[in-house]
């Protein structure tokens, strides 16, 4: 496998899909499958729910995700119990979902699974520090871009993307729009120490040059034009602990302080603004740094689409090797 190395130099992993049908679960499972045979001990376990058979949206089947003996995974009761192979429960943890409990067990057999793991990024970094206790050399993270999920995969150490046709089946829109993505997960983080103080917070807090935290008392920049607020009296940095829009960065960016203000937001994933309106608060000076940065070792590729669309493999890996500076590959044909 043309990344298990770098795979190993981390604690965690999530492979997360720019849209549904990327080839996600086929990256996971063709992961699963060459480190089973490193003699480490490997979890698994998702944000949210995924591992169903088949597509809820396009009634598309989709490949089941793998477990084998002796993995360790974690899912709700409810997927516990529609497992197909036999397995030893570890724990029952106190964290919910809305199937259930979460579950941490370990696979005595090869089966099929579904998974539902913790929802929000806080339990999901708890699961990870808990699952090293019990051993666990590398916890693999089933992870997804959508704003349906408070859980977020930049927790993870490491990451590997998925794309392809079935988020656009142009070549050059699809490699544009994925190296937008690839560029907000390689957005700076900022100090430990601001971090740190940050990480707590859930409203608009505003930070100065002498790195002095205040509270705006306001939770949202929603409807920020209507809002008669003074957002830089103790300094140019925000921190915005929800979403970043076009909303909001086109206001920012015709302000006369345009180029002095710096938006400090969780991690890339909160970035739901366009390219677009991105980069032109960007050429007008305003910069965006995170609190949770993950590393991006490799981007895999689906050259098909449910609808029927298929892209010449080799054209895109080229084409995103061209904008995007790390590998890419096609899991289809390095599964073989």
């Amino acid at each position: 496998m043309p990344f298990t190395s770098d795979i190993l130099n981390y604690g965690s992993l999530s492979i997360v899909g720019v849209e549904k049908n990327t080839g996600k679960t086929e990256c996971l499972n063709y992961i699963i499958r060459r480190l089973r045979d490193k003699g480490i001990s490997i979890a698994l376990t998702s944000i949210g729910v995924d591992g169903e058979t088949c597509d809820q949206v396009t009634g598309t089947r989709k490949p089941e995700i793998e477990i084998f003996k002796p993995m360790l995974f974690v899912t709700s009761e409810s997927h516990y119990r529609q497992r197909r192979f036999l397995a030893e429960i570890l724990d029952v943890s106190g964290r919910t979902t809305a199937l259930g409990r979460l579950i941490t067990a370990r696979a005595l057999e090869s089966g099929k699974v579904m998974l539902s793991g913790p929802s929000d990024t806080i339990s999901l970094k708890k699961l990870i520090a808990e699952l090293k206790t019990l051993g666990v050399k590398i916890t693999l993270v089933d992870g997804a871009l959508s704003r349906k999920s408070i859980g977020s995969p930049a927790i993870t150490d490491a990451m590997i993307l998925t794309t392809g046709a079935a988020w656009s089946a142009n070549i050059p829109t699809l490699v544009r729009k994925t190296t937008f993505i690839c560029d907000l997960i390689a957005l700076p983080s900022i100090n430990p120490d601001l971090r740190d103080r940050l990480l707590p917070v859930h409203s608009i807090h505003s930070i100065d040059e002498k790195g002095m935290v205040t509270n705006l008392q306001i939770n949202s920049l929603f409807g920020i034009d209507q809002k008669e607020v003074d957002l830089f009296h103790h300094g140019y940095t925000l921190f915005v602990p929800g979403a970043v829009t076009d909303k909001l960065l086109n206001h920012l960016k015709v302000l006369k302080e345009a180029s002095r203000i710096k938006l400090i937001v969780r991690d890339f994933t909160k970035i739901f603004a366009s390219p677009e309106v991105y980069t032109q608060f960007i050429q007008r000076g305003g910069t965006i740094e995170v609190l949770i940065k993950t590393k991006l070792i490799a981007l895999c590729i689906n050259p098909s689409a449910p609808n029927g669309t298929v892209l010449n493999s080799e054209r895109l890996r080229e084409a995103l090797k061209e904008k995007i500076n790390l590998p890419v590959w096609d899991v289809r044909k390095l599964a073989g």
